[in-house]
Order: structure tokens, then sequence, then C-alpha cells
């Protein structure tokens, strides 16, 4: 009899662990359906104004690349390098930290912060756009969650 309890408790835990990443599977590629009302510029290219998903590639050891895709997630338009940077506190909504350039270049894309988190993604742009970037107005951006994994985001063009 104590065998058999001690079997059904084992059993229990081993289920336990193996629903457990399952139940936080959607949190796991951090996917996050943006829309921008302006164009938005991304490392190598830019936006035109549209919705997009921002999701974590699937890699094994890596959690720095982002892919973005279309809408309807059927089309990948950009996969970008990021490092990953920290924030002070975890926020309940997206955050999305723009740099302004002025009103003839679209906003450019610094970091995407998954909501709950403190660590986010800064992506990755050449020295030049880099050394460019740091010089700019930055701004970051909470929009309004519709869901738990659905998010808008209206960039704005501050200028000058």
């Amino acid at each position: 009899m104590k065998n058999c309890k001690s079997f059904l408790t084992l059993g229990s835990l081993l289920a336990l662990v193996i629903l457990l990443p399952s139940a936080r599977a959607a949190q796991h590629d951090q996917a996050t359906k943006l829309t921008f009302s302006r164009q938005v510029q991304i490392p190598g290219r830019v936006l035109p104004a549209g919705t997009y998903w921002f999701v974590l590639a699937d890699s094994l050891g890596s959690r720095n690349t982002v892919e973005i895709f279309n809408s309807d997630r059927s089309e990948l338009y950009a996969t970008v390098f990021t490092n990953a940077v920290e924030t002070p506190k975890a926020s309940n909504e997206t955050s999305i930290t723009f740099a302004d350039r002025g009103e003839m270049e679209p906003e450019t894309i610094l970091s995407w912060v998954y909501p709950g988190l403190t660590t986010g993604h800064q992506f990755v742009y050449s020295h030049v756009e880099a050394q460019e970037l740091a010089q700019a107005a930055h701004h970051t951006e909470m929009p309004r969650v519709q869901s738990k994994h659905q998010t808008t985001a209206t960039a704005t063009a501050t200028g000058d």
C-alpha cells in the first residue's frame, strides 16, 4: 500500500512537470501583435504602417533573435538580431522604445519588452546607425493591451 501511494505521488509530480511548460508555452515565444499607424524602421528595413507579429525565433540556445511577420503570420518580413536589455521593473503592457530621427525619417524601434518581464530585446543596428540613434531623442510607448497576446502600438512622429 505504501509503495502504491509513493508511485501515485511520483506519477502526479511527473504529470505536473510535463504539463507545466505547456501552460506557459504562449509566453515562451513572446508573440505580440503590434499595429503601427506610421512606417517604422527596424534593422535593415522600413516597415510600412500596418499590423505585424513580433515573435522570438524558435532557437535552442539563443533568445536574441526576433522574427517579424505580417498580420496573419503567413509571411516572414524580417529576422532581427537583438541583445538583452534590462528594465527597472516589469510592466503589464508591452513597451517599445523608439528613436525620433526627425520628420523626414521614420521612427526607429530600439527595443521591445514583453509584458510582465524585466528583460527585453534591444535591436542591433550597424555601428554607424547605433551612433546616430544614440544622439536621437528616445521615447517609450506602452500600448493598450487588447488581450494577453495582442497589443496595439501606435508610432507617432514627434518631429521638431
